[in-house]
């Protein structure tokens, strides 16, 4: 078996809203498309990626770097030890071959899209849906049938005062959402309690609410931030400073009681590993959000759960960022806490299977093979414009 052609493109996702940090109003995402000559059932099995949002689409690093490298391997670098499937880890390699370690910048990124569309080829060679792979392959044989998501949002955007914000939170709780996120450190601290405290009003507890800062504080204003909050009893208080700044985490979490969430812009298991080192994380309470997406990939993340495991944590403490449907596999075939989910933004790549409702928080996965693209019909159409021979492609 061999991979018949890849094909990228970069389309938009930009939207007037933004965080402490940055704007989304230029955001792009790369999606991509892995024909394989595999056919089941008449047509040839392609499998569909994508990036998450936050990072701007890779499209140089794959045109010019990895899709050749991809293409030039021989067969018997890319398929598993039976020749009857792709191998990702075997992919990654071929992916990585000729990278000096460290530095790992965007092309984490665009890895991580590539890796996305192996999945999703792979799972649908053997005709089942990724996160049952995953279980029978990966794991204990068993799935979580429904998953926790949590509602993201909760930006900056202008003319947006508390009763639009309490509106957005109430829309969600209405989608049928328990717990939601907003973001925070973007305006000056009094004007941020006023709005924590008026969707605390709305969610009826600080244990349904989770804050954003998106890296924005030094370790003065997280400290400071922290004391405002702490009786707020928060589910979590996200990315507070720089990611890498494993000495402003520690310090924090030194002081702050409540429970702290990161490392969605960690990209890699050494990142990773450094965190858990360095930066005083408490396995009992804290979450890690690692985006599979963005750090090279499933082989990378589950590198990191290996990790995670050896050094006390359970795959329970991860929420991983992004919203999107190759997550939610990983969550339920590997036991994750829960996923993220973006309701309000980020369409069509962010939210789940069309059909399948929120439930008190929880999400149901579709039984369609590979990661379900095909069951969300908006984020379909937008892969299928990929061009590839449309009597080819794998509809399930």
């Amino acid at each position: 078996m061999k991979i018949v052609s890849i094909k990228e493109k970069a389309v938009p996702i930009s939207s007037n809203i933004s965080n402490a940090f940055i704007d989304f109003s230029k955001m792009n995402a790369s999606i991509v498309a892995v024909e394989t000559d595999v056919v089941r059932n008449g047509k040839h099995v392609v499998g569909y990626g994508f990036n998450s949002n936050g990072r701007y689409a890779p499209s140089g690093l794959l045109k010019e770097r990895f899709i050749p490298r991809l293409l030039e391997a021989s067969p018997e670098e890319i398929v598993n030890d039976t020749g009857t499937n792709l191998s990702p880890e075997k992919i990654h390699q071929v992916l990585m071959n000729n990278e000096k370690p460290g530095g790992h910048g965007e092309r984490t990124v665009a890895v991580g899209t590539l890796d996305m569309a192996v999945w999703d080829a792979v799972a649908k060679i053997e005709d089942v849906p990724l996160y049952k792979f995953l279980a029978d392959q990966y794991g204990d044989g068993t799935i979580d049938e429904k998953v926790f998501v949590y509602a993201a949002g909760g930006y900056y955007h202008p003319n947006k005062g508390l009763p639009e914000l309490q509106d957005e939170m109430k829309s969600y709780l209405d989608m049928g959402y328990s717990k939601v996120k907003m973001k925070v450190g973007g305006v000056p601290l009094e004007e941020d309690l006023k709005r924590i405290e008026a969707v605390i009003d709305v969610v009826g507890s600080g244990q349904n609410l989770m804050i954003d800062v998106n890296g924005r504080f030094n370790l003065e204003e997280a400290i400071h931030f922290g004391e405002a909050i702490k009786d707020y009893n928060l589910f979590w208080y996200e990315e507070v400073g720089d990611p890498l700044d494993y000495h402003l985490q520690a310090e924090l979490s030194k002081v702050y009681p409540n429970a702290i969430a990161t490392g969605e812009n960690l990209f890699s298991v050494q990142d990773a590993t450094n965190l858990i080192r360095y930066a005083g994380m408490n396995p009992k309470t804290d979450f890690l959000q690692f985006d599979c997406a963005l750090s090279y990939g499933l082989v990378e993340y589950m590198k990191i759960l290996k990790m995670l495991e050896e050094n006390g944590w359970s795959s329970r403490n991860c929420i991983p960022h992004g919203g999107h449907q190759m997550s939610l596999n990983i969550a339920a075939g590997l036991k994750l806490y829960g996923n993220e989910s973006y309701p309000g933004v980020f369409q069509p790549f962010g939210g789940f299977a069309d059909g399948y409702a929120i439930d008190n928080g929880y999400v149901g996965l579709p039984d369609v093979p590979g990661i379900g693209f095909e069951a969300k019909e908006d984020l379909y159409q937008l892969l299928k414009t990929l061009n590839l021979e449309q009597k080819k492609a794998y509809i399930n």
